[in-house]
This record gives structure tokens, C-alpha cells and sequence, in this order.
């Protein structure tokens, strides 16, 4: 499996926010943890349902929201 692939969306979970592997562990709480210094060994042991590379994707699909090009008015 692809790490974009373990990426989920479904229009009634979790309000139809990014999910990890359809589990109610949304993409965004994953990201505050580890902005709040929580390691992932941490995030693994208080959600014994995520994997290592579920963590590496949450990463993954935060980076490519941010990949476009930003215009500023002259």
C-alpha cells in the first residue's frame, strides 16, 4: 500500500475530514500531536490501531497541501 493510499475520506466520518485508513483517527490530530512535541512511538502507544507509515502519510498528505504557488498583488 502506497502511503497517500492509507488516506481516507468518507462523507459521514468524521465530517468528511482526511481519516486514517477509515478509522476515526483524523489526519489533523495526528499533525497537532506531533506539533505539540508528542513522539511517534508516543501517538502509536495511545492508538494501538495506527502503524508507523500511518504516521509517515499523515506527514505526507499535510505536505502536499502545501505545494502551490502563492500569488501576492504588485
Amino acid at each position: 500500500m502506497k502511503l497517500v493510499e492509507r488516506i481516507t475520506v468518507e462523507p459521514g466520518k468524521c465530517g468528511g475530514r482526511p481519516c486514517i485508513r477509515g478509522l476515526r483517527i483524523r489526519v489533523k490530530d495526528i499533525l497537532e500531536m506531533l506539533a505539540d512535541g508528542a513522539k511517534p512511538e508516543e501517538i502509536l502507544a495511545d492508538f494501538p490501531d495506527l502503524e508507523a507509515d500511518d504516521i509517515k502519510a499523515a506527514l505526507l498528505y499535510a505536505a502536499g497541501g502545501t505545494d502551490r504557488v502563492v500569488l501576492k498583488a504588485a
